[in-house]
């Protein structure tokens, strides 16, 4: 029996050690591994939204999991989730960024001919705070303890901002597959070019937890459009200009930071 004993924590000690080795593997591996057990159930049209939302909470648990069997203090990593002594602007790019950008989509779906009506906004107001604290609170905002705080800052460490930010984004859209289908990966991987330099500049996860509690409910609800429908089919004029003024977006971020997204440049 004491054989047993000894082999088990020798074992045991192995894992720990091959999960310190390969943080990232094992924080994606298990992030993936909990949410998509979450969701299969919902694809299969058993389940409800309580799996929906403990699907989300994938990415936060298997930073926790894989922090604590690395043996790092928790500490660092929750302090980051709490972080809110940041300059005024990046409180401004978290909260008011998304409107500005759905500003520009309806501009442009008005130049297009679509029927945009802008006092919508304020009668969508209620519905827009009710989303923003729900995602905030307890939906996909939670996400980001994993993503950006834990897997972000350990890619850019070995690919650099632009290479890492690819890398996620990619990543995390893949994660949002069974949720949105096989093109939901897109609009993440456009996405994790706004999050980058609020991380980088501020070392806030909470900074993260509102932007993504920010672009949730702009998506829903500020798409302005009165008496036509919204979205008309798969990939129609509304899609094409979101994910067009997306991608202008991240390229704008590129180019304005020289590609480095907000990361101090290495010392020589």
């Amino acid at each position: 029996m004491a054989d047993v004993g000894a082999r088990d924590r020798t074992t045991g000690r192995g894992l720990r050690g091959r999960i310190a080795r390969h943080q990232l593997v094992a924080f994606f591996a298990l992030a993936y591994a909990w949410s998509w057990a979450c969701w299969t159930p919902l694809l299969l049209g058993a389940g409800g939204a309580a799996l929906l939302v403990l699907g989300g909470f994938g990415p936060l648990l298997a930073a926790w999991a894989v922090t604590v069997l690395a043996g790092q203090p928790v500490r660092d990593w929750a302090r980051a989730i709490v972080r809110w002594r940041v300059p005024v602007r990046w409180w401004a790019w978290a909260l008011g960024l998304p409107a500005a950008l759905y500003a520009v989509v309806n501009a442009v779906l008005a130049a297009l001919g679509r029927d945009v009506d802008w006092s919508l906004a304020l009668e969508r107001a209620p519905a827009y705070l009710a989303t923003f604290a729900f995602v905030a609170v307890l939906g996909g905002g939670l996400e980001e303890p994993g993503w950006r705080g834990f897997a972000l800052p350990r890619l850019q460490e070995r690919l650099g901002p632009l290479r890492a930010t690819a890398l996620l984004g990619l990543l995390w859209g893949l994660w949002h597959v069974p949720l949105y289908g096989p093109l939901g990966f897109a609009v993440p991987l456009l996405l994790a070019f706004l999050y980058t330099p609020l991380y980088n500049r501020t070392g806030s996860v909470l900074l993260c937890v509102l932007l993504h509690a920010s672009l949730t409910p702009a998506q829903d609800h500020l798409v302005l459009l009165g008496a036509d429908p919204v979205h008309t089919g798969l990939l129609d004029t509304v899609d094409l200009v979101l994910f067009g003024t997306y991608a202008a977006a991240a390229l704008l971020v590129v180019v304005l930071t020289r590609g480095r997204l907000g990361a101090a440049r290495p010392r020589r």
